[in-house]
C-alpha cells in the first residue's frame, strides 16, 4: 500500500509488496519530496518484477548492502525482487541533489555509492525492529535527522529549480520551455541551465515524464476517460502522440496498458 495516495510512477501497483510513500518533514521539504519504503518477503522461487517510470529526479537510497545515489532515469526501469529485503529511499528535490556536488547528467541511469556509514547504520538498526511499522517510522526519522545535517538547505538558485519542478509537476498547461520561462520570470536558456544543473535531464524530458506518469495513472485508475481525452487533458497534440510516447518509453500502447494494467 502507498500512504501518500500518489501512485504516479508505479506502473503495476497491485504487483508490489508492501510499499509506502511518506512526505518529508516540513523542515526538509526544500530538499526531499518524500521517503519511500518497500519491504518484501517472497516465497522461495518466487520473483516479483517491480516496474516503474521514475520521477525526473535523483534518489538517495539505503539498502542492506549500502547507500547509493540513484541518478535521473532516461526511461522506464525495473527490478526483480526475490527472497526478502527492503529499501529506504528519499526522492530528492533539485535543490537537495545539489548538496552531493555531482553533475546529474553524468549519473543518468546509474547508481553511485555514497560513503555515509552513519546513515547506513542508523537505518539498518531501525529496519531491524520486529514490528515493520515501528521500524519504518524509525528508519524515516533516522534518515530525516541525517538529511537535516548533511543535505544543505536550498539557496536562491536551488529554490528556483524547485519552483521549476513544482510548476511542471502541477500545471498541465506547461508544455513548452517558454511556458516555464514565462512563469519563473527567466529566460529559456535560464530554464535549460536549471534543468542541467539540478535535474540532469532536458526541460522537455521533465515535462514529458510528468505527463506520461499522469497519463498512465489515469488510464489505470479511471476507465471512464477515453485515451483521446487523457491525451488532450495532458497537453498532447492528439491520441497518436500519447500512443507514440507510450511505445517509445514503455514499450507498449495505452490501449494494451488499460486492457490489463496488472501485467506487463
Amino acid at each position: 500500500m502507498a500512504t501518500l495516495g500518489d501512485s504516479r510512477g508505479i506502473l503495476y501497483p497491485t504487483k508490489l509488496p508492501t510499499f509506502h510513500r511518506e512526505p518529508a518533514d516540513a523542515t526538509l521539504e526544500g530538499r526531499i519530496r518524500w521517503f519511500w519504503v518497500p519491504r518484501w518477503q517472497l516465497a522461495p522461487g518466487r520473483t516479483v518484477r517491480q516496474e516503474v517510470l521514475p520521477f525526473p529526479a535523483s534518489n538517495l537510497v539505503v539498502e542492506p548492502d549500502g547507500v547509493s545515489l540513484v541518478g535521473p532515469s532516461t526511461g522506464a526501469s525495473y527490478r526483480d525482487l526475490r527472497g526478502s529485503g527492503w529499501a529506504v529511499g528519499a526522492l530528492l528535490r533539485p535543490a537537495g541533489l545539489a548538496s552531493f556536488r555531482v553533475d546529474p547528467q553524468t549519473i543518468q541511469d546509474l547508481e553511485v555509492h555514497i560513503d555515509a556509514p552513519d546513515l547506513h547504520v542508523a537505518v539498518m538498526s531501525a529496519m531491524g525492529e520486529g514490528d515493520h511499522e515501528v521500524g519504518r517510522q524509525r528508519a524515516i526519522a533516522a534518515f530525516s535527522e541525517w538529511a537535516a545535517e548533511h543535505i544543505a538547505p536550498d539557496d536562491e538558485s536551488g529554490r528556483l529549480a524547485n519552483a521549476m519542478e513544482d510548476l511542471i509537476a502541477s500545471d498541465r498547461t506547461v508544455v513548452r520551455i517558454g511556458d516555464i520561462a514565462e512563469h519563473l520570470g527567466t529566460s529559456i536558456r535560464g530554464v535549460q541551465r536549471l534543468a542541467q544543473r539540478y535535474v540532469g535531464l532536458p526541460p522537455l524530458a521533465i515535462i514529458r515524464r510528468y505527463r506520461l506518469q499522469e497519463a498512465a495513472q489515469r488510464l489505470r485508475e479511471d476507465r471512464t476517460m477515453t485515451i483521446a481525452h487523457v491525451a488532450a487533458d495532458l497537453g498532447y497534440a492528439d491520441h497518436a502522440h500519447l500512443s507514440a510516447d507510450f511505445r517509445n518509453v514503455l514499450g507498449f500502447t495505452p490501449n494494451s496498458y488499460r486492457q490489463d494494467p496488472d501485467s506487463p
